[in-house]
């Protein structure tokens, strides 16, 4: 007979064994979930506080949309946060009549408390979460884990600011919103859109490896999330969601603001001081936060900025120095930048492990760079005498074009390539 008494987290006999992560270890190549399996294929997560009125009618069209559309089995995990009202009584009901549904007790508040406690438990491949008052359509549910079930990414999220998006909401919690993620953007260089929306799903590899880099508890929870997994090189995708405000919302903006603000700073100086190492879970060792596509255009992004500098510099300094002089202090003072730029926004690099070794090597494209364009000053000189300077600027941009490619290559193959893993050379050659 099955016995529906909550599992009370803050005990020690309840509480799940923690999955060891070796640092060099990297997240598994996925594989599609198999299309017959007896045991959940899908854990959504709903975290509540003290919900007795949106509680039942809310769990209970969650229950019925995904039996009526999910292919797969399922299970719904109520995580009750220290509710003092009938929240607990509520979902003890449900899980007693509903046989897809359970229920935890934890006794401390804290949205980023529930998910742990409920996917540190859960043996299902694909867990996800969303918010009791279920203000994202579900229409969005199976688009959002498809490509979790069938192996394509690590991680799917719910955007409120991507086209095709739908969003009913009052102009003070927009503008909240998308300063926050501008403000993300700015700060932390995340490529993710929406980092708030409370529609997510991830791999259950993936969240063992995750989760116990993510310090927060509250809120800032998905923030943290997102962004180590973004920086390991994880696979996020984005689905565009139809959201209606909820008017009764009890979250208190201004709070909930200033410890998202904190938490940024607390994860920037993590990054930057090199504490935390997300790329350690990547099976390079460090590979870059986006893939090839997002590599280049960041890294053209930062060469046309670098290009626009040299021409600039190079344009101030010739009268005093001459051609040649201007063109190689021009190209050494943006390489270096250039070096740092690509470190930090094109290749995921963050603190101060390895960095000069990327500018030594960074300063090694850079006499290459300065052979070709000086070598085409030369050129010119010896073919044109007489060439005005638009002229010998033109010049240097054809030839630092034509290097684009090789710098790219170099960068990425050479300059911030990984090196092996001493302790896994070491075992592959016993």
């Amino acid at each position: 007979m099955r016995k529906h008494s909550p599992v009370l987290l803050h005990d020690p006999r309840h509480a799940p064994a923690p999955v060891p992560v070796p640092a060099h270890r990297a997240v598994p190549t996925h594989r599609a979930v198999p299309a017959h399996r007896a045991e959940p294929v899908l854990d959504v997560a709903v975290p509540v506080f003290d919900e007795e009125g949106d509680l039942e009618p809310s769990v209970r069209r969650l229950h019925a949309h995904l039996r009526a559309t999910f292919p797969y089995p399922f299970r719904i995990t109520v995580v009750d946060n220290a509710s003092t009202d009938l929240t607990p009584r509520i979902a003890a009901r449900l899980a007693a009549e509903l046989p897809e549904v359970e229920w935890l007790r934890l006794a401390e508040k804290g949205r980023g408390r529930a998910l742990r406690a409920a996917w540190s438990r859960s043996r299902a491949p694909v867990l996800a979460y969303m918010d009791v008052d279920l203000s994202t359509g579900l229409a969005a549910l199976l688009p959002l884990v498809a490509p979790l079930i069938s192996g394509h990414s690590d991680i799917a999220i719910g955007t409120r600011l991507a086209p095709g998006a739908r969003v009913v909401r009052g102009p003070r919690r927009e503008f909240v919103s998308r300063c926050y993620n501008a403000l993300l953007r700015s700060t932390l260089a995340v490529g993710f859109s929406d980092a708030q929306c409370g529609f997510k799903a991830v791999r259950r590899e993936a969240a063992e490896r995750l989760l116990p880099l993510v310090e927060d508890s509250g809120w800032f929870f998905d923030t943290e999330l997102l962004v180590i997994a973004e920086r390991a090189g994880l696979r996020i995708h984005e689905v565009p969601v139809d959201w209606v405000d909820d008017p009764d919302s009890r979250v208190d903006v201004l709070a909930t603001a200033l410890a998202d603000l904190r938490g940024i700073a607390r994860l920037g100086r993590a990054l930057a001081r090199g504490t935390l190492r997300p790329a350690e879970l990547h099976p390079q060792g460090g590979a870059p936060p986006h893939g090839p596509a997002g590599q280049v255009w960041r890294f053209a992004a930062v060469g046309a900025v670098s290009t626009l500098g040299h021409l600039l510099l190079y344009a101030a300094l010739r009268p005093a120095t001459g051609a040649q002089a201007a063109n190689a202090l021009a190209l050494l003072v943006c390489a270096i930048a250039n070096t740092a730029a690509n470190r930090r926004l094109t290749f995921g690099l963050r603190g101060r492990g390895g960095a000069l070794r990327h500018q030594v090597r960074g300063l090694a494209v850079f006499v290459l760079c300065l052979a070709l364009t000086s070598g085409s000053l030369a050129a010119l000189h010896r073919t044109a005498p007489g060439a005005a300077p638009a002229t010998e600027a033109a010049v240097i941009v054809a030839a630092a074009l034509s290097a684009t490619l090789l710098r790219f290559l170099l960068l990425r193959g050479w300059v911030f390539g990984a090196r092996p893993d001493r302790r896994t050379a070491e075992g592959a050659d016993s």
